[in-house]
């Protein structure tokens, strides 16, 4: 990356947030609570030449905006459907109603800001329902079969062949003649949300893709990005992230 002489602010890195996830864990024999990312994500932006920054999701999380140059919204639990109008299904699980809130908050304030955005899994959820979009609770009941999320002991991924539109942003970071999905979800798009482009499906027509119109890069994907080697995603967000810290440092460079 291009750096400029004009004092280390203008030479950082750029910052990409992480919205945290609230877990339970065990420590040297301690049963503890924590706010955590996956590490891949965290690795991958900074292999990328950003400053990933952990969001726990409390209130005033929004403010942070200002010291952002991009936003990873990853997975995690279902949406709150009350957010969209519906009743929980009986497999709506795991709710965090006010993180959501939170969450919501930052990712429309990120938006606005004309971040970078991507959002993984839940995120891409969580994009549609800011828009206005609802969701499929439960994918099983409208597809027939569970290939989004194998039914196996340990967290395994579905594989799914994916069709992306032509000339979307998505199929450019891409690149390739028959991508396919690393995916572990029970829940998808229903309703696409105002303001979002459908760019990938899967076989079986699930949306696997959205990216907001308008917008230089803000990108919805239904794959578990982060739980394989593949790194596009992340060294896309980390490229628009710097591609907008050198608009901003240029702008800030007096004119002689």
């Amino acid at each position: 990356m291009n750096s400029v002489t004009n004092g280390p602010e203008l030479a950082r890195r750029p910052v990409i947030g992480i919205c945290a996830r609230t877990a339970p864990v065990t420590l040297q024999g301690s049963d503890l609570l924590v706010a955590l990312a996956l590490h891949s994500h965290v690795a991958f932006l900074s292999e990328a030449g950003c400053t990933p920054l952990l969001l726990p999701l409390l209130p005033g999380a929004q403010d942070l905006v200002g010291r952002l140059d991009g936003l990873l919204v990853p997975g995690g639990p279902d949406v709150d459907p009350a957010l969209y109008g519906a009743q929980a299904h009986p497999a709506t699980r795991a709710m965090t109603p006010d993180a959501d809130r939170v969450e919501l908050a930052l990712l429309r304030r990120a938006l606005d800001a004309g971040l970078p955005v991507l959002a993984i899994c839940r995120g891409l959820q969580l994009l549609n329902v800011l828009h206005g979009g609802t969701l499929h609770q439960h994918l099983a009941d409208v597809t027939g079969h569970d290939g989004h999320r194998p039914r196996t002991q340990t967290f395994t991924l579905g594989r799914q062949p994916l069709k992306l539109l032509s000339g979307s942003r998505i199929a450019g970071i891409l690149d390739e003649d028959e991508p396919e999905t690393a995916c572990h979800h029970h829940q998808a798009v229903d309703r696409i949300g105002s303001g979002l482009s459908v760019t990938g499906r899967a076989g079986d027509g699930t949306v696997e893709a959205v990216e907001v119109t308008d917008h230089p890069f803000a990108i919805g994907v239904q794959w578990e990005s982060g739980h394989t080697a593949d790194r596009r995603l992340h060294r896309a967000l980390a490229h628009a992230a710097g591609e907008r810290l050198r608009k901003e440092r240029a702008a800030a460079v007096p004119i002689p």
